[in-house]
């Protein structure tokens, strides 16, 4: 697989992610209301098996999503993911030692940086779902602090199945991801690797202005 492949099935990965998440909370809150369970009892690999296909379905038909448009991803992800998103978790996880560093206010920018950083990211994926289906592989057990790794591959009539793993957390208001593997690679991980030599070499304003800086070119290259 080619670098360029590997970046496009990343970044799905990454919307699958904030996507599943966010209606997982919407689940949720439903469930409250009416009295049924909740996805906070639901087992991660059903949550993430049920859920697959309507995510997948909800990006098919929506034509705003699927051509990139900054405004409308930017609502969406706003909206419907954010308030389903552990982002600070993730964020504090991929910033390193740096993040127990940082001021409040420091932690504020990184976290609005980083923000639009994965919504770029969202807003180039989606064009990438066509045919794309989610399967399950057999699950691993909880880890020593209760998170879960669910297990799945991306498969598709063109080419081989992608490797892709979810890490959860259970909270109050149901299973949040918080961080995924595509082919052997953790987001986090990867954003960490970047992330604390940034800090070691410029401090947190230093990486606050790195990731500034790439989402303004970003901005700027865009037609």
């Amino acid at each position: 697989m080619t670098l360029s492949h590997f970046v496009r099935f990343l970044a799905l990965s990454v919307a699958a992610a904030f996507v599943l998440s966010s209606h997982a909370h919407a689940q949720a809150s439903a469930a409250s209301g009416s009295g049924t369970a909740s996805a906070a009892v639901q087992a991660p690999d059903e949550f993430i098996r049920s859920l697959s296909q309507t995510v997948l379905d909800r990006i098919r038909q929506d034509p705003e999503l699927r051509a990139g448009d900054m405004r409308r991803v930017s609502r969406f992800v706003d909206d419907t993911v954010m308030p389903a998103v552990d982002f600070e978790r993730m964020t504090a996880l991929a910033v390193g030692r740096g993040w127990r560093q940082a001021s409040a206010e420091q932690q504020r920018q990184l976290m609005a940086e980083f923000r639009v950083l994965l919504v770029r990211t969202y807003a180039g994926a989606i064009s990438q779902v066509k045919d794309q289906q989610i399967r399950l592989k057999p699950q691993r057990p909880p880890t020593e602090d209760g998170d879960v790794i669910v297990r799945s591959e991306i498969v598709s009539s063109r080419g081989e199945p992608i490797q892709l793993d979810y890490r959860l957390s259970r909270t109050p208001s149901g299973w949040k991801i918080y961080d995924l593997n595509v082919l052997g690679v953790w987001l986090v991980e990867s954003y960490r690797n970047q992330f604390v030599q940034e800090v070691s070499a410029r401090g947190i304003d230093g990486l606050i202005r790195s990731l500034s800086e790439r989402n303004r070119q970003f901005a700027q290259a865009k037609p």
